[in-house]
């Protein structure tokens, strides 16, 4: 009788969960950290003078985000909603026949039977398909500037995690804003956002119950082939 080589069933099954576990969101994600502002040199007091630099009031520019470091407040207003739906209708028929040959006036047999010919064919096919999606998320995100275009064009990123008593939800965005589009109270909507990479997800008890075991993730995998 051969041997059971358990390496054939733990290592596999150890990968397995390895992969699940590596598809956990995790904080502080790459491309999702807060920017810091650049650092500035503090300017050099003159003792005596009305006017100390570094203490200067600007009154005619308002304080919408346009610096490294800035924050921006985006509006989540995402909702999309899509349908589609298809069928196709297939029908063939077709018939063909070859009447007895004739010989000198005498109709062709064999053992005493024609040797006509008669083909009939029918092809039938019927498809029908349906598909509806709707998403919607609604809320506010603080992100931060990670970078000014050279069209002034302002690339942000942020995320916010957000404690529960059954584990953690998250936000995560990133993208590029145009400026004009800032309104005055510093505030964007995501639908403004080019490029935007929205993310909303979350960890615990409450997201594992709504999520399917590894095993099962396994047999649906396009790698099972039956």
């Amino acid at each position: 009788m051969p041997a059971f080589n358990l390496n054939r069933v733990f290592v596999p099954l150890s990968m397995t969960i390895l992969a699940g576990c590596a598809g956990l969101p995790q904080e502080n994600a790459a491309g999702y950290e807060a920017t810091p502002p650049e650092a500035m040199t503090r300017p050099v007091a003159s003792n005596g003078a009305i006017y100390q630099s570094g203490y200067d009031m600007v009154l005619y520019e308002d304080l919408r985000a346009r610096r490294i470091g800035d924050i921006i407040q985006v509006l989540l207003v995402e909702k999309t909603d899509a349908a589609k739906s298809s069928k196709t209708e297939i029908d063939k028929d077709s018939s063909n026949s070859l009447a007895d040959p004739s010989f000198l006036g005498r109709t062709a047999t064999i053992s005493g039977n024609g040797l006509g010919l008669s083909i009939d064919s029918e092809n039938e096919f019927e498809g029908e398909g349906k598909s509806n999606q709707s998403n919607k998320l609604s809320g506010s995100i603080a992100v931060t500037v990670a970078g000014v275009l050279p069209n002034g064009n302002l690339q942000v990123q942020g995320e916010k995690w957000i404690q529960l008593n059954q584990g953690k939800e998250f936000i995560r965005l990133r993208g590029i804003v145009r400026p004009y589009d800032v309104s005055p109270n510093n505030t964007v909507l995501s639908t403004q956002v080019a490029d935007a990479r929205i993310s909303y997800g979350g960890t615990g008890a409450l997201n594992e119950a709504n999520t399917s075991g590894w095993l099962v993730r396994f047999f649906m995998s396009p790698i099972w082939p039956f």
